[in-house]
């Protein structure tokens, strides 16, 4: 891998984006190294010169991810907001920034973290329920629950509003599938997300009034 850091940037993204792109439509044991360095317009006696084997460059892709999605998403989270609909609000607006940086990781990401981790060395198995436990945190802990309704239970009430906030975003990247999210204008869809924010916090926060 230290041969495949030397590249200039441009030549490692183009190996990297296809490797991805790949693993993620064909998973570890289907993907193929022939369909990789035809994307990225390389030997494949060169791909092997920068990794020993397949294994070798589906763990670097794995660390990669890791590592983006952590520096590029999560450590960007205020994680001492204590409103649910600001944290969330926050979570969804930056995994968006992030994916419109670099798709194929999050495509990637979703499979290696679905498949079995067998794949992977113990380190990198750990990392990965690191990044976990970490999302985890971001989602749950801090939370203010005693700004919503008084007559309604406080983790139906979270789960609702987290179900809201996921269901737009996935809907969001569904009407969006196809195009590159890096030239996106996403303005109006926040508008529109911003409108449903206001509706959640209407049904379910109390008001001055209540709560005084």
């Amino acid at each position: 891998m230290e041969r495949f850091e030397k590249l200039e940037d441009r030549k490692q993204r183009l190996i990297r984006q296809a490797a991805l792109a790949e693993f993620a439509a064909h998973g570890y044991a289907k993907a193929s190294t022939n369909r990789i360095v035809k994307a990225a317009g390389i030997g494949k006696g060169m791909l092997f010169y920068y990794f020993t084997s397949k294994q070798e460059l589906y763990e670097y892709l794995v660390k990669y991810s890791l590592e983006f999605i952590q520096s590029r998403y999560l450590d960007r989270v205020d994680a001492e907001e204590p409103d649910v609909i600001e944290r969330l609000t926050q979570l969804a607006r930056l995994k968006l920034e992030a994916q419109a940086e670099n798709e194929e990781v999050f495509k990637f990401s979703a499979m290696f973290l679905q498949e079995s981790e067998a794949h992977l060395p113990s380190d990198l198995t750990d990392k990965v329920g690191e990044l976990k436990q970490s999302g985890y945190k971001l989602m749950y802990e801090g939370i203010d629950k005693s700004r919503f309704r008084k007559d309604a239970d406080p983790e139906q009430v979270f789960q609702l509003i987290r179900w809201s906030i996921d269901g737009f975003q996935q809907d969001l990247l569904a009407k969006l599938a196809g195009q590159t999210l890096a030239d996106i204008d996403f303005a109006p869809y926040w508008d529109e997300f911003y409108g449903y924010l206001a509706i959640l916090k209407r049904s379910f926060y109390e008001t001055e009034g209540e709560s005084s």
